[in-house]
């Protein structure tokens, strides 16, 4: 469940966005990047401020939607407008009232791992926004993806994007420098600030996809990559094999 006794630094940025503060905005802190701006607004994107693998996505979504960190709720608020029936489900305490606030329907908040399990199951699990991430770890997608198994609907699928970061670790002549005795080189981990207040460390993956279709195929799902950018990220569904 969501730590109450941490800062809920992103429900706190989005919360004065909503309230009129425009230029509200994080910074993202990590252990493979320069410190990072995250403006508010990002999280509020209309349809046609979104990537082309998140309207993708969208278009693939089917029956009943789990929309998995939601943040301020655009792509359920976007498929409520479709005509479908959404949950959307963020650990931010914050960023779930917001949603509320902006006319979400179904929200809850909840930890990745302690989605509860329902006699009335999904279609589609949604994670945009580099969702696969939310796993945190290859420990962290090897164990939502069995507990997914519970979530979905008899052929169900997940629609996700990730993207590999290898080239965060090449050398000045393109070769890749890993310590292969190390965590992959895909854990990252983030701290997130807003203002004073910083939050706590949080793991994140970024899955090349190949080792993500050796879990998922190993986790008893269909691979199917739909789209990729110019910026190695990638847009995958996950069917839950019959």
């Amino acid at each position: 469940m969501p730590n109450s006794t941490a800062p809920d630094v992103l429900g706190h940025a989005l919360q004065a966005y909503l309230n009129g503060q425009k230029k509200a905005a994080l910074t993202v802190h990590s252990n493979v990047a320069e410190d990072e701006p995250l403006p508010a607004s990002y999280f509020f994107r209309s349809l046609w401020e979104m990537p082309q693998l998140e309207r993708t996505a969208l278009e693939e979504c089917r029956g009943r939607v789990l929309d998995l960190g939601a943040g301020a709720g655009c792509h359920a608020l976007e498929l409520q407008s479709r005509g479908f029936v959404v949950k959307a489900v963020d650990v931010s305490p914050g960023a779930a009232q917001v949603m509320e606030e902006r006319g979400v329907r179904q929200v809850a908040c909840h930890d990745l791992f302690h989605l509860p399990t329902t006699d009335e199951n999904y279609d589609t699990i949604l994670m945009l926004m580099n969702g696969i991430g939310l796993v945190g770890t290859l420990e962290g997608l090897e164990k939502f993806l069995a507990h997914a198994h519970k979530l979905l609907a008899p052929g169900g699928q997940i629609l996700a994007t990730s993207s590999d970061i290898s080239y965060l670790y090449e050398d000045e002549e393109g070769a890749l420098v890993l310590n292969l005795n190390g965590p992959y080189y895909g854990e990252v981990e983030y701290t997130m600030s807003y203002g004073d207040e910083a939050g706590p460390t949080f793991q994140w993956l970024f899955a090349d996809a190949t080792i993500l279709q050796d879990y998922a195929e190993a986790a008893g799902y269909e691979v199917d990559f739909l789209d990729e950018d110019e910026q190695s990220q990638y847009l995958v569904r996950l069917t839950l094999r019959a």
